[in-house]
C-alpha cells in the first residue's frame, strides 16, 4: 500500500485538539514529509498535526501501569500497618511522614510525601490522593 502524499493546502482527516474528534483539516505547514501545522475546518483552530491513535494508547497504558503499581504498593503496606492506630483526617491537623490516616470517604490511608506547606500525598486502597493539611 502506498503512503499518502501530503502537501500544503491539501485536506486531511485528523483529530482536532479543540473539538476532540476526528475532523477535516487543511495543512498549513509541512515538516519534511509530514504535516506540521493544520487548521480545523470545523472550529478554525490551528494546531500541531498529530497521528490519531498513538498518543491516546500510550496515555491509557501509563495510567493502568501507575494504578497497578499503587495497588501493589498498598498490598505490600498492609502487613506493616495492621497494628498501628489511625488518626481521623482533618484539614486543620498536622501530619508526619508514614502516619496512618482514617478518611471518611477514602478509608484507611498512609502519608507518603509532604507535597508543600499545606499538602500531603496519601496512599489509599484505590490510589494516591493529594490532600490539604495545616
Amino acid at each position: 500500500m502506498r503512503k499518502p502524499m501530503f502537501s500544503q493546502g491539501k485536506e486531511i482527516e485528523t483529530r482536532c485538539t479543540k473539538c476532540r474528534k476526528i475532523t477535516s483539516h487543511l495543512i498549513v505547514t509541512m515538516d519534511e514529509s509530514t504535516p506540521g501545522k493544520v487548521l480545523c475546518n470545523i472550529c478554525g483552530r490551528q494546531h500541531d498535526y498529530r497521528t490519531d491513535a498513538t498518543n491516546q494508547k500510550t496515555a491509557v497504558r501509563q495510567t493502568r501501569l501507575a494504578k497497578a503499581a499503587e495497588r501493589k504498593e498498598w498490598e505490600d503496606l498492609q502487613p506493616t500497618i495492621a497494628n498501628v492506630e489511625a488518626t481521623d483526617y482533618s484539614m486543620t491537623a498536622h501530619y508526619k511522614l508514614r502516619s496512618l490516616i482514617n478518611h471518611p470517604t477514602f478509608g484507611l490511608g498512609f502519608v507518603q510525601r509532604i507535597v508543600g506547606p499545606q499538602k500531603i500525598e496519601i496512599l489509599f486502597e484505590d490510589g494516591k490522593k493529594t490532600m490539604r493539611c495545616k
